[in-house]
């Protein structure tokens, strides 16, 4: 671990590779899991004001579940995260042509309908931030379902870091990036 700031960061996250691999997990990030993508109160905002202009995307179960809860939840534990279909996938899920889960969020960005492009703890997986409150932790989340994103990202020799730079840079800022570059490039090589 070391230090940026006000964040305490795991050195795997310079340390691991990581690519995802949609063709070989199907997304199962979005669909495995007992809860939703983790939110921040400005992130609820957001969702509450896009979700007219998300739903013509999403699916049918999406729109029933989200119709009912809302456009995210708050846990029994008071955490913030998007609301689930029967306890599994993320209610914002969409499948390709090919099985494949993606996000009804990004599909909307993507076709110029929104400006956001999905909640942060989305962009920024296999990261995970814990929020403190003198710090923030900046951890690497192995899982097995993203075992084929590791080996991809092993082949490609793309550390997470860079994997995710543009969610890093989105959460913490260019300045906080270009330091994490710099301990990268002097400290782990």
């Amino acid at each position: 671990m070391f230090q940026l700031g006000k964040t305490i960061v795991s050195e795997d996250i310079i340390k691991r590779d990581f690519v995802c691999n949609l063709s070989a997990c199907k997304g199962a990030c979005c669909v495995d899991g007992d809860a939703g993508a983790p939110l921040d109160e400005e992130e609820t905002k957001i969702l509450d004001e896009i979700y007219p202009k998300v739903k013509p995307f999403l699916r049918k179960e999406s729109v029933e579940v989200l119709d009912a809860q809302g456009a995210w939840v708050k846990t029994s534990y008071g955490e913030l995260e998007t609301p689930l279909i029967n306890g599994a996938e993320c209610a914002y899920v969409i499948f390709d042509d090919k099985n494949t889960a993606l996000c009804g969020i990004e599909e909307a960005y993507n076709q110029g309908e929104i400006s956001w492009k999905k909640p942060v703890s989305c962009h920024l997986y296999p990261i995970r931030i814990n929020d403190y409150s003198e710090f923030s932790a900046v951890n690497y989340e192995k899982w097995d379902i993203c075992d084929d994103a590791c080996t991809l990202g092993k082949a490609l020799q793309v550390p997470v870091y860079k994997f995710v730079k543009e969610a890093l840079i989105r959460k913490f800022g260019e300045d906080w990036y270009a330091e994490l570059e710099s301990v990268a490039e002097n400290n782990f090589k």
